[in-house]
C-alpha cells in the first residue's frame, strides 16, 4: 500500500461519516490544510513528524476508525517519529527538583520575614513598656502641692469635683472611624474536569484571566483560541525548548498542544503541567468574571 492508499482511506471514512473538512477541523481542532495534505500524503506540510502521526491518529478517531491499526498498517510509508531524547525525563526530573527546592526556598523566606517582623514588634514593645512604667513611677513621686499648683486654670473645682474644659459649643471630640479595606475577592483556579483528552479549567474571583505557556522539552507546536463570538485565533506555530508567551484576555480561552510533555501553563500565577506523555492534549479555561 502506497501513501496516498491511507489519504484514499481516511478520505473514504470521512466522506461515508458526511463530515465535511470544515467540520472535521472543528472536531479534531487540526487546521483545514493540514488534512487536506493528509489526504494527499504531502506530509511535508505539516510541522514535523511527530505531527504526522499525531494528527492521522486523530483524524482516524474523528472518522471512527481504529487509530492503533491504522498507523501500523502504513507504518512502514510513515515518516520515522522524532525520537525523544533521554534527557527529556532527566530534564523533567530536575525541573521537578528545582521547583520543591523554590518552593522550601520561598518558605523559608516567609518565615524569616515573619520572624524579623515579630522581633522588631517585641523590641518596640518591650522599650515602649519601660518607658510607660518610668513615666508613671515619676509622676507618682512628684510631690502632691507640686501637682496642685500645676493644675490648669481651665480645670475648676466645684463640690469636690474636677471639670475640664469643654470645646467651643459643648460638644465632644470623637476620633474618626477607620473603616476597613473592603475585601478582595480571591482568585482561584482549579481543574474542573477532564474528558476526552481536554483538560477544563474554572476561574473565578478575578478581573482579569492571563496565561503564559513555557516549552520545557525541545519543541511543541501549541494554538491558542479566545473564546469569544465570533472565536478568534490569538497564535498558533512552534515554540522551542526555554520559549514562553503569555496572553492577557477578557474571555474564555481553549488551547492545543502538540506534545503534551513537553509544556506547562501558568493561570493567573498558578503553574499547571499539561502531560506527562508526548501526545496532543486540549486545554480550556473558563474565566467567571466577578459581579461588579
Amino acid at each position: 500500500m502506497g501513501v496516498t492508499d491511507l489519504g484514499l482511506l481516511l478520505r473514504k471514512a470521512r466522506m461515508e461519516k458526511k463530515i465535511s473538512l470544515d467540520d472535521l477541523q472543528e472536531v479534531t481542532k487540526i487546521r483545514k490544510r493540514y488534512l487536506e495534505a493528509i489526504e494527499e500524503g504531502n506530509y511535508k506540510v505539516l510541522p514535523g513528524n511527530f505531527y504526522v502521526r499525531a494528527f492521522i491518529k486523530s483524524y482516524a478517531e474523528a472518522v471512527e476508525l481504529d487509530p492503533n491499526e491504522v498507523l501500523n498498517m502504513y507504518q512502514n510509508v510513515l515518516p520515522p517519529p522524532e525520537t525523544e531524547q533521554p534527557e527529556t525525563t532527566v530534564r523533567t526530573k530536575r525541573t521537578g527538583a528545582l521547583r520543591n527546592t523554590e518552593r522550601i526556598g520561598k518558605w523559608a523566606s516567609n518565615i524569616m520575614v515573619i520572624s524579623f517582623v515579630v522581633l522588631i514588634l517585641g523590641i518596640i514593645y518591650y522599650f515602649m513598656s519601660i518607658n510607660y512604667k518610668g513615666t508613671s513611677d515619676a509622676s507618682e513621686d512628684l510631690p502632691k502641692k507640686i501637682t496642685d499648683k500645676a493644675e490648669s486654670p481651665g480645670q475648676l473645682t466645684a463640690s469636690g469635683a474636677t471639670y475640664q474644659n469643654a470645646p467651643p459649643g459643648g460638644a465632644a471630640v470623637t476620633p474618626p472611624v477607620v473603616q476597613p479595606p473592603p475585601a478582595q475577592p480571591e482568585n482561584d483556579v482549579k481543574l474542573a474536569k477532564s474528558e476526552r483528552g481536554t483538560d477544563y479549567y474554572t476561574v473565578t474571583g478575578t478581573g482579569s484571566l492571563k496565561i503564559e505557556v513555557k516549552v520545557t522539552g525541545d519543541q511543541c507546536w501549541l494554538k491558542i483560541d479566545a473564546l469569544t463570538d465570533p472565536r478568534q485565533q490569538l497564535f498558533e506555530g512552534t515554540l522551542k525548548n526555554g520559549d514562553s508567551k503569555s496572553w492577557e484576555l477578557t474571555s474564555a480561552a481553549a488551547l492545543r498542544f502538540g506534545k503534551a510533555s513537553a509544556i506547562e501553563i501558568t493561570i493567573n500565577g498558578q503553574t499547571f503541567p499539561v502531560g506527562d506523555q508526548a501526545n496532543v492534549k486540549n486545554v480550556q479555561v473558563d474565566w467567571q468574571k466577578p459581579a461588579a
